[in-house]
């Protein structure tokens, strides 16, 4: 070691396989190939002669081809209950010539694996906090790679299933062939509110790592999982013109659509337990004027911005499938055939009909 190791990272993560798999993911090539990199990147390269003082070496990718280097040596092999090796970066994540190190411990727990994960020999402070949203990310994938339910077992979503933000998260995964796990839970719930402070849906976890707010985690999703792509890659217009739908039907659909319009269907709060006239007729026209923005948008295509599926579909396609349920928005969507051609486009794919709800 070159330097003293002042700073140190550790992690732990429980793994739902034997022990003898999980170590061997560290040190045959093969394996680190399909794992060992952070979500939105890939392997390129990886070569292992795992012994003491053979060495090792990954080069992984992102999407721009950027390229990162890594190699080391292996310290200690212990099959299978501990591995060290060292860690030393090809190009400016560490000052030149700085080598950390990395042990890990493996123990028998509750029918799989505990991993405990010590990275030592960082220079200061930041660099050491640098590699701590890295390290999760790729466990995440170690995860995905040894768990029986591959990703579902790193990903979940929380929330209900009718809601209609938690189903766009869904879509999102769907159309990306991506597996996760649904957790029904109900806002303001202990289990919301440990991953989102206001106590609202969806939440999102991968992992360790927890995110709240439906373009926040949409957005987490598109960098994380590659194609098909849901972002337009077709120009600086068409990513602002996706965000601006995305940010439309959030900020202001959203409210008339579901807020003052469907819930006063579905929670009535007016007179003997009613839904509020009062509140549903002054939504309506609200409705309209979204639905005739819409309605031009879409003009003679399937998809609100170009010609093929974005995340501000996802976001409008669940609300317009329960504007269809009911009288006064059913009407509404009767005069404009823009939308309810793009609807139906849009509910024959696979990612709706897989994410449709069950209502009472």
């Amino acid at each position: 070691m070159t330097q003293a190791a002042t700073f140190h990272l550790e992690m732990t993560r429980h793994i739902r396989a034997p022990r003898e798999r999980v170590f061997d993911a560290f040190t045959d090539q093969s394996a680190l190939a399909a794992w060992h990199c952070p979500r939105a990147m890939r392997v390129v390269e990886a070569s292992a002669d795992a012994r003491v003082g053979g060495r090792y070496r990954i080069v992984i990718s992102g999407r721009d081809g950027t390229r990162h280097d890594v190699s080391g040596e292996y310290q200690q092999i212990d099959r299978a209950d501990f591995l060290a090796y060292t860690w030393q970066w090809a190009g400016g994540v560490l000052p030149p010539g700085v080598r950390t190190l990395i042990e890990v411990t493996l123990t028998d727990q509750d029918g799989g694996t505990h991993l405990h994960m010590r990275h030592s020999g960082f220079p200061d402070e930041a660099t050491r906090d640098a590699h701590t949203t890295g390290w999760h990310s790729v466990f995440n994938r170690l995860n995905d790679y040894l768990d029986p339910a591959g990703t579902a077992g790193t990903l979940t979503v929380y929330g209900d299933a009718r809601s209609t933000y938690v189903r766009t998260v869904r879509m999102a995964l769907a159309e990306k062939g991506i597996a996760y796990t649904l957790k029904e839970v109900a806002p303001h719930t202990p289990e919301l509110l440990a991953h989102n402070p206001f106590g609202r849906m969806p939440a999102f976890t991968d992992g360790p790592i927890s995110l709240y707010e439906t373009r926040a985690i949409v957005g987490y999703i598109e960098e994380a999982f590659g194609d098909p792509l849901l972002v337009p890659q077709t120009g600086i217009t068409a990513r602002a013109r996706c965000e601006q739908w995305a940010s439309v039907i959030t900020c202001h659909a959203y409210d008339a659509m579901i807020r003052r319009y469907l819930l006063q269907y579905i929670f009535p709060k007016g007179e003997d337990g009613k839904p509020d006239r009062k509140v549903i007729d002054a939504a309506v026209p609200d409705i309209a004027r979204h639905f005739e923005v819409f309605e031009q948008a879409y003009g003679g295509r399937d998809y609100l911005v170009g010609n093929t599926l974005s995340m501000a579909d996802l976001f409008l396609a669940p609300m317009i499938a329960y504007m269809g349920m009911f009288p006064e928005s059913a009407a509404l969507l009767e005069s404009h055939p823009n939308i309810r051609r793009a609807h139906g486009v849009i509910a024959a794919r696979p990612s709706f009909t897989a994410t449709q709800p069950q209502l009472g």
